[in-house]
């Protein structure tokens, strides 16, 4: 890859605790770094997982964790707010979720999904962490709740956004982040990579939600940190920027958002 040495990417969004990495997760992490992605944010999403979630965070100086219960996983430990607080009382879990409202195949019932969605809220606003927040069929619920959010001061990332101008404008309202996933290199969202171009680079992150949402050239493979790359290069050029600049200006984003500080 050129111009490695001169980037340092964050993948804001990434699941490389799960059982899609067998054996080879250091590989994998040495990949992201080959590619020039320094930082990695690992997230949560049942409370079963936490420890391997955190323990991949403690393996690395540049890997992060968040404590959280996603929105659509059923049978799983409910979240309370004093357990996500309490869980998140450790120097590598900087945020919480991910958390939201995912109504596309209804394994949550969207009621205790909103139920689920406050209790993240409530936890992110007693630490004063950002939340990481789903959304899938669910874009006017998830607004409102967004907007419940930042009324109480609570910022954080709409991850994986895949949502029309609107909808990022009124996240971003409430002070949230607007992230990007291989989803914008794929040859049927045109739309989105119109958001792209409109986002303010101070509200733009990127992400790969691995082992999902590939970007081209590896549409339908098994994603990795180390291809937030293609992604980065795709909103890049859509905006007609370096990557070098966007790089930058992505992960200045990251940090200040989780109250990192340069390795």
């Amino acid at each position: 890859m050129s111009e490695t040495a001169n980037i340092e990417l964050a993948d804001s969004h990434c699941h490389i605790d799960f059982p899609d990495y067998p054996d080879r997760r250091e590989g994998i992490v040495s990949k992201a770094r080959d590619f020039g992605v320094r930082y990695l944010l690992n997230i949560s999403v049942c409370l079963e997982d936490f420890a391997q979630v955190r323990a991949v965070a403690e393996s690395d100086p540049e890997i992060f964790a968040t404590a959280g219960v996603h929105p659509n996983y059923a049978d799983v430990e409910e979240p309370t707010v004093d357990r996500l607080v309490a869980l998140s009382d450790h120097s590598k879990v900087v945020g919480i979720g991910e958390t939201g409202l995912d109504f596309y195949r209804h394994q949550v019932a969207p009621e205790t999904q909103k139920v689920r969605f406050r209790t993240h809220i409530e936890a992110a606003r007693q630490l004063g962490r950002p939340l990481i927040v789903h959304s899938r069929a669910a874009r006017e619920d998830t607004v409102a709740l967004v907007r419940e959010a930042g009324e109480q001061g609570v910022t954080g990332v709409m991850h994986c956004f895949a949502e029309d101008w609107e909808t990022a404008r009124a996240a971003m309202d409430a002070g949230f982040y607007i992230s990007f996933s291989g989803i914008v290199t794929f040859k049927n969202a045109p739309e989105l990579r119109e958001v792209a171009r409109q986002v303010p680079a101070d509200r733009l992150l990127v992400e790969t939600d691995s082992p999902y949402l590939a970007p081209e050239p590896y549409r339908g493979k098994t994603n990795q940190p180390a291809f937030v790359r293609y992604t980065a290069e795709r909103v890049a050029e859509e905006r007609g920027d370096a990557l070098g600049d966007l790089a930058e200006t992505t992960t200045t984003n990251f940090l200040r958002l989780f109250g990192l500080q340069p390795a």
